[in-house]
């Protein structure tokens, strides 16, 4: 079967107003994120293979404030960064791990992980998405954000580009989306 040229180039050219048509921002592998809670902007990684979003976290201590589960971390992302944060408990996630990181001998195939809800810019795009906390001080990228959270953004990730958004320009003032 022999396509004809011209119909191709024209699909071909019709493919950068899909993501207009269906509503959705384009963003790159890797973006620029605020951290609206944390008045912090970091670089995060974009990965549709993860579920969830995680933050550099370490120290991590889950605490009862009037009854409510609370969790108190410090940021692993660099030494400016001594400080304590304290949120709410959203709730604790089991995170599959890695063929690596798994021991027989403790028998579980997961991770227990404190969930908190955090306000994340990216681009003009304010969202409120659950952040699990764990220590990516050995990778590149102190936020990653999954699948999960990548909906709430009506987010299609174009992994050829990087840094696709710009820098967060969110109002302060501006209304946080579902």
């Amino acid at each position: 079967m022999r396509l004809s040229p011209l119909p191709l180039l024209l699909g071909l050219c019709c493919l950068p107003l899909t993501a207009q048509a269906t509503g959705k921002t384009v963003y790159g592998l890797n973006e620029y994120a605020r951290l609206g809670d944390l008045d912090l902007e970091v670089a995060a990684k974009l990965d549709t293979g993860a579920k969830t979003a995680s933050l550099s976290a370490r120290d991590i201590k889950r605490f009862k404030r009037n009854g409510e589960s609370w969790v108190r971390f410090y940021l692993a992302i660099d030494a400016a960064h001594s400080h304590p944060i304290e949120r709410p408990l959203a709730r604790v996630s089991k995170i599959k791990r890695r063929a690596g990181d798994y021991d027989p001998e403790e028998g579980k195939a997961y991770t227990a992980r404190p969930v908190i809800a955090l306000n994340i810019c990216m681009g003009s795009a304010l969202r409120e998405i659950e952040v699990n906390l764990t220590d990516r001080s050995a990778f590149q990228y102190p936020l990653l954000i999954g699948s999960e959270a990548l909906k709430h953004f009506d987010a299609l990730v174009d992994p050829s580009l990087k840094y696709a958004a710009g820098k967060p320009a969110c109002a302060t003032d501006a209304h946080i989306a579902e």
